[in-house]
């Protein structure tokens, strides 16, 4: 046990402790599944950039409070109205914001998936130096009946990683859930460990990468400007969705089924008033 295992500090969004020269970042939101709202998504943002500038950090890992790892980003929580062509760029400058955080964070990054992950949160962990889960963890990427198209690098990188049948599976009709044990097996993950043990063997492993002095490195060989060459073009194509009529409306009835009436009806609204706004797209 080291002298900076103590110096821990919590925000209502992420807590953070450092334990020779591994910092663990935990996103805290468990009632709300520690969904990606954009308080959230501001939380990361400071989180990952205290951590760039901070010497005594060599490695990061990120993990979730349990049950959930991540329920992806929140879409009630993160769209605002506003004009037409202004909203897609906010849709845009977000989506590819959000991966650039992990893409050109420039220090090992492990994630620690402790439970359900779904959509940009399983996307994102690829985008890092490795992903160990625990039996509890799950991978969803439900974009097809969400009526978007793949994010996070995912329509490239993701058949590297794991083939592309794998990854047709994941991202299409299908809807493919890997359990933790069928991740490992398709490559999506490296490591499998027990709950009750996930965070010490992730720590093993990222203290491991401080002492050979492992870099940030990304998985499949891929590249980082390759990877933000893809996140910028994917950021367009989702933004370019997002605004369809047959998204809003599906998320309208998401919503509604949820017992969300708020953001339910701001897609509602959305929704029946595309033809007029549309034109100024």
């Amino acid at each position: 046990m080291t002298a900076d295992l103590q110096k821990s500090k919590s925000t209502s969004y992420i807590t953070s402790s450092l334990d020779s020269n591994v910092l663990t970042l935990t996103m805290n939101r468990p009632k709300k599944l520690n969904g990606w709202t954009l308080p959230m998504i501001e939380s990361l943002v400071g989180a990952f950039a205290e951590a760039s500038k901070d010497d005594r950090v060599k490695a990061v890992i990120l993990t979730g409070a349990d049950p959930y790892y991540c329920a992806g980003v929140d879409l009630g929580g993160s769209l605002k109205l506003m004009h037409p062509k202004k909203l897609h760029q906010s849709i845009k400058a977000l989506n590819e914001r959000l991966f650039n955080l992990f893409i050109e964070f420039d220090k090992p990054i492990l994630i620690a998936v402790n439970g359900p992950a779904i959509g940009a949160s399983v996307t994102s962990a690829t985008l890092c130096n490795g992903i160990i889960a625990s039996e509890n963890a799950t991978f969803s990427t439900p974009f097809a009946c969400l009526g978007v198209p793949p994010e996070g690098c995912s329509s490239i990188h993701l058949p590297r990683l794991i083939g592309s049948d794998n990854a047709k599976r994941m991202l299409g009709e299908e809807g493919w859930k890997p359990s933790a044990e069928e991740a490992l097996n398709i490559g999506l993950i490296q490591w499998l460990e027990p709950h009750v043990s996930l965070l010490s063997k992730a720590q093993t492993i990222a203290k491991g990468w401080v002492k050979i002095g492992s870099s940030r490195d990304y998985l499949a060989n891929a590249t980082r400007d390759e990877l933000k060459s893809i996140n910028a073009k994917e950021s367009v194509a989702v933004a370019d969705a997002m605004l369809s009529a047959a998204f809003l409306k599906e998320q309208a009835r998401f919503f509604w089924r949820k017992n969300k009436k708020i953001p339910s009806l701001l897609f509602w609204s959305l929704w029946a008033l595309r033809p007029i706004w549309g034109r100024l797209l």
